[in-house]
């Protein structure tokens, strides 16, 4: 399909004729003899003054106003508009934090054949069937013990992403749990995001031992910037030290965020609390569509030049050849 771009431009069609029709005719000023008798003097040799201007030469006329049109069409700028191109684009950044302290080598969770694993790969398992899923929002993985550290950036390249959460092992941040640091690196990432809806998905399986900032203040930051903070304990709530789980302290991060805490004891749990968190944060993207354009203004303007040079053309080489009639009465043969 297509179309003008200004079309408002049309207008100027009928300027050449409004000229012809309200200003006064060009005259050009000659040094010439002026005798009494010119007009019997023009009878005597047969010839007739020609008029002025461009009024007999209506080939002329016709090309000027052809030129004209083809020129104001140009500068109109017809486009063709090809199909709309549409494309998806989420509208929701997920940042997943989790938790690789020394705690989470605990072997308490089992696999689908009832084997026992540790807590890490149980997470593993589940997560990647979560990444799978979200297969238009952007997803982000911060992986943190004694500090929190990015493991990947907000992308869309799950496989990656897949890749290096496989490759992240017990111990490799450290010790001990920073759960206020992970919330804050967390921040600090989807702070670059421009997405409007931004989510963390934290988990562990410890108390908060070596931020160096608290999780409570890490968490109020989190809700003035508009991020929601999802949380799942997976740890034992009666252990001692490092490895007891802080519920409490979960449910208050959810809760001042706007987010959701969850429980997982087991592996069923464990999928249940990630189907749960497809549940909360649906499937959503942007269609964005975009009509790519190509100008065809060249076409009317190569046919305005071509007809103007070849009609200089054949007036160069045809010249106008006025008609010679003989003083004596003699007719041209």
């Amino acid at each position: 399909m297509w179309q003008l771009d200004y079309p408002w431009l049309l207008l100027l069609l009928p300027l050449p004729w409004l000229a012809w029709r309200y200003l006064p005719d060009y005259r050009e000023a000659r040094s010439a003899v002026r005798v009494p008798f010119f007009t019997g003097m023009s009878r005597a040799v047969g010839q007739k003054p020609a008029a002025s201007g461009s009024q007999g030469n209506r080939a002329q006329l016709m090309l000027n106003l052809l030129v004209w049109s083809l020129l104001v069409l140009a500068i109109a700028r017809p486009v063709w508009v090809e199909k709309p191109i549409e494309r998806q684009q989420p509208v929701r950044d997920l940042m997943l934090a989790i938790d690789i302290s020394q705690s989470m080598q605990t072997e308490d969770f089992t696999d689908a054949s009832g084997q026992k694993i540790d807590r890490l790969t149980a997470v593993k398992q589940v997560v990647q069937g979560f990444i799978q899923r979200r297969k238009d929002d952007r997803l982000g993985l911060i992986l943190f013990g004694s500090g929190a550290y990015p493991q990947a950036p907000l992308t869309l390249d799950h496989a990656s992403l897949a890749l290096l959460l496989d490759d992240s092992g017990i111990g490799m941040a450290g010790p001990n749990t920073a759960i206020g640091d992970a919330i804050g690196l967390s921040l600090k990432l989807l702070d670059a995001a421009h997405e409007q809806e931004k989510v963390l998905i934290l988990l562990t399986d410890g108390n908060d031992t070596s931020s160096a900032i608290t999780p409570e203040h890490a968490a109020s930051m989190a809700a003035a910037k508009g991020v929601v903070i999802h949380t799942i304990g997976i740890g034992d709530p009666s252990a001692s030290g490092e490895a007891k789980v802080n519920l409490s302290a979960l449910q208050q991060i959810a809760e001042t965020t706007g987010g959701r805490y969850l429980r997982a004891e087991n592996r069923d749990t464990l999928d249940q609390v990630y189907a749960t968190l497809d549940q909360l944060t649906p499937h959503q993207v942007k269609t964005l569509s975009h009509q790519p354009k190509r100008d065809l203004f060249w076409l009317p303007l190569t046919a305005a030049l071509s007809l103007f040079a070849l009609y200089h053309l054949i007036a160069a080489a045809w010249p106008h050849r006025p008609r010679r009639e003989a003083a004596d009465g003699v007719q041209p043969q």
